[in-house]
């Protein structure tokens, strides 16, 4: 596509239409990103680091989409660069990788997804970031909203790109927003921007945890006095990032804070938002203090977005949770089992063993650059830990200091055997939670492949052990 043919930009449009533009990483966003861009008439090159055959099918599949290239390789990719308009990294490039340093040697701008996103509709959108509970208040979110009549979509970092989205027949969208994706965006503007938490994670992508949390903070860089920052009562993690906002805050409330002077908080059994009663905690089927936190944020963003009371009640009231979110898994006998295999980071493995007492837990798997002795903050709710995966010696280790007390500690080698360990260490009438506070990535493809065999794990086990009473009794 020659300069004369590209598409014209709008003044302060992030894009530049005078070349090509080099798409790295071909994931689930690179891909949409480089269809989108070739359906606006843009030339796409595309690049990735390890560039599978499926992914050379599906770029040999459209001929806007041209050949994929292998990013390894800098002296290609600086050819690739000398001529480009502009360069969109995927999510999971980090910002060490060197298509970076060959951009800025080149002149060639880095734009994001959200960016792009931004140029190309202004139709409104929330978006939604922290440590933990991302998924699911984006999740309650758009459930909340579709419920009071207004269409909307959940995108981001799910399995829908923001730029996907774009070319759906809804009038709103809720954007899951990872530190990743909100590290580069520059023109990103939602009308309701919340920030649920902050601990440490991702410190193998970041340079440290205060570039973490920069990356997140961008979230409410570029509202206006007419958009809604919803920030958690009382963070003082999150506290100082506030500084800089310059849209309307609104602040919601954990369930341990009590009668807090906030918007959207927890009144004697009541949530309450705006002094209007919502929903009563015992009618909702998700209720440990990480649900109520994540009920009070989804409440909070849906008001925002206009979003009915009797809808967000509703939808409070029958939410039973997401896949591998403390998700029940089975039992075995009287011991109950939990996939929480979404938890990936301590931060999310505590806030989940909170909600527990006298519990068995089962963690490890490969660290992703954080302290794992932050598990040690669950000592007081398990008597059992079953340490897996690449980082098990460290989750003995942790679990194995002076400030910890007596807990029984075992190795497993695999999912299997960790399950059967672990129920020969619960307690009658105790629950084994799988909380592993590292990435899947050792064992697994995903912690959703992780999750569906620890389920498969306990569903072998309970059939072995009713098979094995059923043997006794015919004896």
């Amino acid at each position: 596509m020659s300069a004369s043919t590209a598409p014209q930009a709008a003044s302060g449009d992030v894009m530049p239409t005078d070349g090509p533009v080099v798409v790295v990483g071909m994931g689930v966003t690179g891909c949409a990103v480089a269809s989108a861009l070739a359906a606006r008439g843009y030339e796409v090159i595309a690049a990735d680091d390890r560039p599978s055959d499926a992914v050379r099918r599906l770029a040999g599949a459209d001929a806007e989409f041209g050949e994929i290239h292998d990013s390894t390789d800098a002296g290609l990719l600086r050819n690739l660069l000398s001529d480009a308009a502009a360069v969109v990294p995927a999510p999971g490039v980090p910002p060490r990788h060197f298509s970076y340093t060959l951009a800025t040697a080149a002149g060639v701008p880095v734009v994001s997804e959200l960016d792009l996103a931004a140029q190309w509709d202004s139709r409104p959108l929330a978006a939604i970031t922290g440590t933990n509970g991302k998924t699911t208040v984006t999740t309650l979110t758009e459930r909340m909203l579709n419920r009071s009549g207004i269409t909307a979509i959940g995108a981001g970092n799910t399995d829908i790109a923001l730029v996907d989205a774009l070319d759906r027949g809804v009038s709103t969208f809720v954007v899951e927003s990872s530190s990743f994706r909100l590290h580069r965006a520059r023109r990103f503007a939602p009308a309701v921007a919340a920030w649920l938490n902050l601990a440490p994670d991702h410190l193998d992508w970041h340079a440290d945890l205060r570039d973490y949390a920069a990356s997140k903070a961008r979230i409410w860089a570029v509202q206006g006095p007419d958009d809604v920052a919803v920030v958690p009562f009382g963070d003082t993690d999150i506290e100082p990032w506030t500084s800089g906002i310059r849209s309307r805050r609104v602040t919601f409330a954990r369930p341990q804070q009590l009668n807090a002077p906030c918007d959207v908080h927890y009144e004697r059994g009541i949530l309450v938002a705006h002094g209007d009663r919502i929903a009563a905690v015992e009618d909702l089927p998700r209720r440990r203090p990480h649900d109520l936190s994540n009920a009070a944020a989804a409440t909070a963003v849906a008001l925002g977005m206009g979003a009915s009371a009797e809808a967000v009640a509703a939808e409070l009231r029958s939410f039973d949770g997401l896949p591998h979110r403390l998700a029940f898994a089975g039992s075995v006998g009287d011991v109950s089992f939990y996939n929480d295999s979404k938890a990936t980071a301590p931060h999310a493995t505590v806030a989940a063993l909170r909600g527990f007492s006298d519990a068995v837990l089962i963690a490890g798997g490969r660290n992703k650059g954080l302290d794992l002795g932050d598990l040690a903050a669950v000592a007081g709710h398990v008597h059992g830990v079953v340490a897996i995966g690449e980082a098990a010696g460290e989750v003995v280790d942790c679990f194995s200091q002076p400030a910890c007390g007596q807990i029984e500690l075992v190795s497993a080698d695999s999912m299997r055997k960790a399950v059967e360990a672990a129920h020969r260490m619960a307690q009658p009438g105790r629950d084994v939670v799988l909380s592993p506070g590292c990435a899947s990535f050792d064992w697994y493809s995903s912690y959703g492949e992780r999750g569906e065999h620890f389920a498969t794990a306990v569903a072998d086990l309970a059939e072995r052990v009713r098979s094995r009473f059923a043997t006794a009794d015919r004896r």
